[in-house]
């Protein structure tokens, strides 16, 4: 075993191609058993197992420097990274990471967990060591999905202007080559990345640089290489960005990726190396059917099976109720950032094709584009989970609430989403929307009442959020007709009051069942709205009851609850208790999410005990 000699990428860099090639199958091997019972993202991690062992092998880590964008094909480089034996632990609470974190090793230069990020921060790092005396190299590893994100454009062109020392690498996994191409493509990669080559070429025009009639060569000669690699390669977009483009070249092929790599690394200036690879090989199943081992639960690794679940999720329920309205009402239209099936799109997308959009890694665009529809008399919805909205806070401000145009938004994943982790949990939408005029801002607190708020949104000529759970459904009925800005008090009580929001009305719901065996009268008010406020209900609250309990799924700085304070201490209710329960202001690290709400006292059993003693000290006074 070749892996169990590897605690190091030192070690790494003593091996040859024969057992670099073996080290290659065990991290796949290792890979596929800690993924199929713990989940992850399984494809991607698969696809990359070459390039993480050429990377190591070639760069002086960790004082060179891999940023990988997103990290989610990042296994492999872990693991040989001194992670070997806690990769079992992966994408558990105290466990390490299923994406890089730097926390926990200094082999991983950022937390990273959103798409094109990458080039941005490279650049950072190399031109902030761009005078420094053997200055460490930077390489940024950049899937092909993560270049359909502004922020890669962006950064490309910055490079490129300022000529700075990186080298991009592009893991293509979705294209074809044919042979001839691919060969002189492969050949004319060696030739021109050789160092060799590179001095002859830069002596070369040095030397006709100082003879005056030869000088108007030099344009010629360059125009002929560009024009030569033009007719093999698909890289002269970036050469046009300043960039030296090498390749494609096979990324699982060892003994070719690893001269190349380290010609391409000698030479200065930004770089980009184009590397063909197959997501899930070495993995038949994920070979098959890359799309389903993106990101698994647990699964059977003998037949690729995933664990069976019965469960439908707020996802299934909202895709449903979305076609049933867009059969109804022609002008409905969809779209979505790169993730159909995450967000539950892909009905929408097969039933109607015609009004689907899906724009790429691209959030910034898919609300602008759905401010465009919106002015036309369309009634876009953009679906995106909570965490990936808050990159297009800037185009929900200036692109649809100042233009005061009609834009659902479906915010999947709202409050704890598990196993990702901070990069993920969906926690801060409350506090960045709410602010927002022009919006109305809904949680619902089950499953009909989503079809419900879902409706109701189509239903206004204005904006609105819906925001909703990764967790399967439930019922709680009491259900009654939505209307704007107006809560529902759910049980009376005598003691104190239960306001939830979404998510927690369920928990708030248990709770009082809990509290009400031990002699304690509770009441339960689903907020509904986080925007309007619903202000009857609160003052006919704040009459009948001397503590108010607030309950949320997200941060509790500038949250729902905070908002609620402010209003009562505004309306100067005298002897009124108001308390806020929700997240803390912190970054929520990975966990099931029964266990983070237990960690957080937020669910049933933990908000029990909390009542009982804020009812014991309302009742001692």
């Amino acid at each position: 075993m070749v892996l169990e000699t590897i605690n190091s990428p030192k070690d790494l860099r003593a091996k040859n191609f024969k057992e670099l090639k073996q080290l290659s199958q065990e991290l796949r091997e290792q890979i596929i058993d800690v993924v199929s019972n713990r989940g992850g993202h399984l494809a991607s991690s698969l696809g990359a197992v070459e390039l993480c062992v050429a990377l190591h092998f070639c760069c002086n880590t960790p004082e060179d420097k891999i940023v990988f964008d997103v990290g989610h094909q990042s296994y492999a480089h872990k693991i040989i990274t001194g992670r070997k034996e806690s990769f079992t632990s992966l994408r558990t609470y105290a466990g390490i990471s299923g994406f890089p974190n730097f926390n926990e090793s200094v082999y991983d230069c950022y937390i990273s967990g959103h798409a094109s990020t990458a080039v941005s921060w490279a650049q950072g790092l190399a031109e902030a060591v761009r005078y420094r005396k053997n200055a460490p190299k930077v390489v940024a590893v950049v899937g092909d999905g993560s270049l359909t994100g502004g922020m890669s454009f962006e950064a490309l062109n910055s490079c490129g202007h300022r000529q700075s020392d990186l080298l991009v690498i592009l893991n293509h996994n979705d294209m074809s080559i044919s042979p001839s191409v691919g060969a002189l493509s492969k050949y004319l990669t060696r030739l021109i990345s050789n160092p060799a080559y590179n001095r002859l070429r830069l002596e070369i025009e040095s030397f006709l640089g100082h003879i005056p009639v030869a000088k108007k060569f030099i344009p010629a000669a360059k125009k002929f290489e560009e024009s030569l690699k033009g007719l093999v390669v698909p890289g002269m977009f970036f050469e046009e960005l300043g960039f030296r483009y090498f390749g494609p070249i096979d990324g699982h092929n060892l003994e070719e990726l690893i001269p190349t790599l380290k010609n391409v690394l000698s030479l200065g200036g930004p770089r980009l190396l184009h590397i063909i690879t197959k997501k899930g090989k070495g993995y038949k199943v994920a070979e098959e059917h890359p799309e389903l081992f993106h990101g698994v639960s647990s699964f059977d690794p003998a037949t690729g099976r995933h664990s069976s679940s019965d469960v439908e999720i707020f996802s299934s329920v909202f895709s449903r109720k979305l076609v049933d309205l867009a059969k109804k009402n022609k002008k409905i239209m969809a779209i979505t950032a790169a993730m159909p099936e995450g967000t539950g799109l892909s009905l929408f997308q097969e039933k109607m094709p015609s009004r689907f959009f899906d724009v790429g890694i691209a959030e910034s665009h898919a609300v602008g584009l759905a401010s465009g529809l919106a002015k036309e008399g369309k009634r876009p919805l953009v679906a995106i989970y909570s965490t990936f909205l808050q990159r297009s806070f800037d185009q929900i401000i200036h692109d649809v609430a100042l233009q005061d145009v009609p834009v659902v938004f479906a915010i999947d994943r709202a409050g704890l989403v598990g196993a990702d982790g901070p990069t993920h949990h969906g926690v801060f939408d409350i506090g960045f929307i709410k602010l927002i005029p022009n919006i109305v801002f809904m949680a619902p607190k089950d499953k009909e009442e989503l079809e419900s708020m879902l409706e109701f949104a189509f239903s206004l000529d204005k904006s609105v959020a819906i925001r909703y759970p990764k967790q399967g459904v439930f019922s709680l009925g009491n259900d009654s007709p939505v209307e704007l800005g107006k809560g529902q008090i759910l049980f009376e009580g005598d003691d104190l009051c239960l306001l939830a929001l979404g998510t927690l009305v369920k928990e708030a719901v248990e709770c009082r069942s809990i509290l009400a065996a031990g002699g304690v009268s509770v009441g339960v008010a689903n907020g509904r709205f986080i925007k309007p406020l619903d202000e009857s209900l609160l003052r006919d609250l704040g009459q009948r009851y001397n503590t108010i309990v607030t309950l949320e799924e997200g941060v509790l700085s500038g949250g729902w609850g905070q908002e609620i304070t402010a209003f009562y201490q505004k309306e100067n209710i005298s002897g009124l208790k108001i308390v806020n329960l929700g997240l803390p202001d912190e970054f929520i690290p990975a966990g099931k999410r029964k266990e983070l709400l237990s960690r957080y006292e937020l669910n049933a059993q933990k908000l029990a005990e909390k009542l009982t003693a804020i009812a014991g000290a309302a009742d001692s006074r």
